[in-house]
C-alpha cells in the first residue's frame, strides 16, 4: 500500500497517478530525488497483476535512477514511470499522446525516455505532446533506440569485472550466460560474440529466441528453469530484476554477475552473500547507465562519438567501485551506494528541490512550443 511513511522511508518526493479512460491509460510516475537536476527515467509498459505490484516496481526503479545518475556523474535526478497494460494489445497513438500531455503538465520535473516495451515510435507520440522526453527518433534530432548504448555500458562493466577477476579484460572463450535477449540483451550478446565469448542464453519470448538464433546461431539456448544451474563464467541478467535471491543464489555457478537488469538483488543482503561466495558483482545501476548517458547527450545536441566516449568511463568507474569495496571490506552494492551518496550529500548542501521550468522554457536539448495553451 502506498503511504507517506513508505515514501519517506524510500526518500521519494512525489508519486503521480494519471488516467485517461477513453484510451485506457493508467500510468504512475514516481519522482524520487531532484537534488542534482530534473528527474530522468524511462517509461515501461507491463501487464502488472495489481496496482500494488506496479507501485512497488515504480518506487524501486525511480530510486535506482537517482543513484544511477549520481554515480555516473550526471546532473540529473531520479524518476521512473510505468503504464499498466499489455503492450501487445493496449498500445495506441491516443494512449501515448494522452500520456505525453500528463508529462508536459509536470513542467520539466520529470523527463521520460524508452524502457521495457516502449519503442522509439511510442516516444515520438509522447514527443508530439511534450517537450520533456528524450530518446526520440534520430530523424527528429534525437538519439533513437538507447538499447545499443545501454548494452555498451554493460559490456564495459563486464570488461572491468574481467580485469578485476582475471587480470585482463579479454573475454575470449569465457562462458557468458545472458538471461533475457530483448533489445538490450541481444546487443550485449553481439558485443560478447565479437570478442570471442561463448554465449548461452534464455528467454520466455519466442520472438526474442527466434531472433537470437537467426542473428547469433552459435549461441546455445537453455530452458529458463535450468538456467541458474549452468556452469558459466559470467551470469548476465538482462530481463526483470530480483533474480539474485534466496532461491537462486545457492545455485549460481559463476565468478561474475554482470547484466543490464535493474535491481538484480532482491534484498541488499544478497550483495554480501555474493561477496561471501567469491562472486564479483558488477553494480547494475552503474553499468546499465549507458542508455541514460546517451539520452543525456541530447540535452546539448546528440552526437554518437560523444555518447560512446562518455559510456567508456563506466569501465574506470566500475574499477573504482571495486577498489572502494575492497578497501572498506563491504559488498560492491554498498560501495556503489557510497559513491552515489557522497555526491548527493555534497549537492544537497547547495541546492534545493528542482521545481521545473515550465513549458515556455527549454531544458537543454528540447524544443520550444509557442503554440501551446
Amino acid at each position: 500500500m502506498l503511504s507517506f511513511e513508505r515514501l519517506y522511508s524510500m526518500g521519494h518526493e512525489e508519486v503521480i497517478f494519471f488516467s485517461e479512460p477513453s484510451c485506457g491509460l493508467k500510468a504512475i510516475v514516481a519522482i524520487h530525488d531532484t537534488t542534482l537536476g530534473p528527474a530522468l527515467g524511462g517509461t515501461r509498459m507491463w501487464p502488472y497483476s495489481s496496482e500494488e505490484e506496479a507501485i512497488e516496481d515504480v518506487l524501486r526503479l525511480s530510486r535506482g535512477m537517482t543513484y544511477k545518475a549520481a554515480v555516473s556523474g550526471l546532473n540529473l535526478g531520479g524518476g521512473k514511470a510505468v503504464i499498466i497494460g499489455d503492450p501487445k494489445k493496449d498500445k495506441s497513438e491516443a494512449l501515448f499522446r494522452a500520456y505525453g500531455r500528463f508529462i508536459e503538465s509536470l513542467n520539466g520535473r520529470y523527463i521520460t525516455a524508452e524502457d521495457v516495451n516502449i519503442s522509439v515510435q511510442d516516444i515520438d507520440h509522447i514527443y508530439t505532446e511534450s517537450n520533456y522526453v528524450c530518446g526520440i527518433a534520430k530523424a527528429s534530432g534525437g538519439s533513437g533506440n538507447p538499447a545499443p548504448y545501454t548494452a555498451l555500458g554493460v559490456f564495459r562493466g563486464m570488461q572491468a569485472s574481467a580485469t578485476k577477476k582475471w587480470g585482463s579484460k579479454d573475454l575470449t572463450g569465457k562462458k557468458v550466460a545472458i538471461q533475457g535477449v530483448g533489445s538490450v540483451g541481444i546487443e550485449l550478446a553481439k558485443l560478447v560474440n565479437e570478442v570471442g565469448g561463448t554465449l548461452l542464453f534464455t528467454d520466455i519470448n519466442e520472438d526474442n529466441i527466434r531472433r537470437m538464433k537467426d542473428q547469433l546461431p552459435s549461441a546455445e539456448f537453455v530452458a529458463p528453469e535450468a538456467f541458474y544451474d549452468l556452469d558459466m563464467d559470467i551470469y548476465a541478467p538482462c530481463a526483470l530484476g530480483a533474480t539474485i535471491n534466496d532461491d537462486t543464489i545457492g545455485r549460481l555457478k559463476c565468478e561474475i554477475v554482470n547484466g543490464a537488469a535493474n535491481n538484480q538483488l532482491k534484498e541488499d543482503r544478497h550483495g554480501q552473500e555474493l561477496k561471501d561466495k567469491g562472486i564479483l558483482y558488477a553494480p547494475d545501476y552503474l553499468i546499465n547507465a549507458g542508455g541514460l548517458m546517451n539520452v543525456s547527450i541530447e540535452f546539448e545536441g546528440w552526437n554518437d562519438y560523444k555518447s560512446r566516449r562518455m559510456i567508456d568511463t563506466i569501465y574506470d568507474t566500475t574499477l573504482r567501485i571495486f577498489a572502494i569495496s575492497e578497501e572498506k571490506n563491504i559488498p560492491v552494492n554498498k560501495a556503489t551506494d557510497v559513491l552515489a551518496e557522497q555526491r548527493l550529500d555534497s549537492m544537497r548542501k547547495i541546492q534545493t528541490t528542482y521545481l521545473g521550468r515550465g513549458s515556455d522554457h527549454r531544458f537543454p536539448g528540447t524544443k520550444v512550443r509557442h503554440n501551446k495553451l
